[in-house]
């Protein structure tokens, strides 16, 4: 019989999880599978809630929350025998969406019960690990809003950036790969291991997370009234090759902009950035997660 366990983030997302444990035991096999349920009280405390479970031999460690969420459970697991499950209780879940793991949450629940695992690259940006994206430019800027908004889900996250729209200025960035380099005007530039931001909003459609190689997706310079197209173009798969993306592949990215970069966001969550300078890289399958079909 495994062991799972499941670490909460009771604030993440737009609605509560108070009947969790009730469904966990309505859907999970208690033939094949026992269960626990952690919750966190502090931000980056399901990175040890979950390296202490992976430690004490816990074959599967769930995170139930958003990308923020899973992010620190894989940190914590990294390098070592458990196997990361995902019940997306955020609000994009750009990575389960990515990974094809239901929204609904008994169905994701059902997932485990499947318990069939694949390998999934990780991406770091100057050492910070990320699964779905990372990036710089107004991604940064929005997940930095959003993190101290108090508001979760669509609605909030599309008023933040109407906001933010209207007084933002893009940068002038280079890039550097192991190919060559390029300067570029640019709205943002984010490097995907998944294909999304979340909420269906795909910046790199064709993105696979098993390829060993990052995505990265540079928007042209953006204006509100643009917005609209855009978005459907996004949500619709298209985004990639219209007259305001271009895309390339790489397995190594240093990225510096002209006017200085202060801010980064990882899986969603606004970190600073040292030295004015980030680093992407990739490493080849380097986590087992639960899906529904192999990628």
């Amino acid at each position: 019989m495994k062991r799972v366990l499941f670490i909460v983030n009771r604030k993440a997302g737009p609605d509560g999880k108070n009947n969790f444990p009730a469904q966990v035991n309505s859907v999970l096999d208690r033939r094949l599978f026992s269960w626990d349920i952690a919750h966190t009280r502090f931000q980056g405390h399901a990175v040890q809630l979950a390296a202490d479970a992976a430690a004490a031999g816990v074959e599967i460690v769930a995170a139930v929350g958003g990308d923020g969420s899973v992010n620190e459970v894989a940190r914590g697991i990294l390098g070592t025998g458990a196997v990361l499950a995902v019940i997306p209780k955020g609000s994009g879940n750009g990575l389960s969406r990515a990974l094809g793991i239901p929204r609904d949450i008994r169905s994701a629940i059902g997932v485990i019960n499947r318990d069939q695992a694949g390998w999934i690259d990780a991406g770091y940006a100057n050492d910070h690990l990320f699964l779905s994206n990372a990036g710089v430019g107004f991604d940064a800027l929005v997940a930095r809003l959003f993190t101290g908004s108090k508001g979760r889900g669509l609605f909030n996250y599309s008023r933040l950036v109407i906001s933010a729209l209207s007084r933002y200025e893009s940068g002038h960035y280079h890039l550097l790969t192991g190919s060559g380099e390029a300067d570029e005007q640019a709205f943002f530039v984010a490097a995907a291991n998944g294909n999304q931001f979340g909420y269906g909003f795909k910046i790199a459609p064709d993105a696979k997370m098993d390829d060993g190689l990052l995505d990265i997706c540079i928007m042209k310079p953006l204006r509100w009234w643009q917005l609209p197209a855009v978005s459907l173009l996004s949500l619709s798969g298209k985004l990639v090759g219209s007259r305001y993306a271009k895309q390339l592949r790489c397995r190594t990215l240093t990225l510096t902009r002209k006017e200085g970069l202060d801010w980064m966001q990882v899986d969603g969550d606004a970190l600073p950035v040292e030295n004015a300078e980030v680093h992407f890289r990739v490493v080849p399958r380097a986590l087992r997660v639960l899906m529904p079909e192999p990628l």
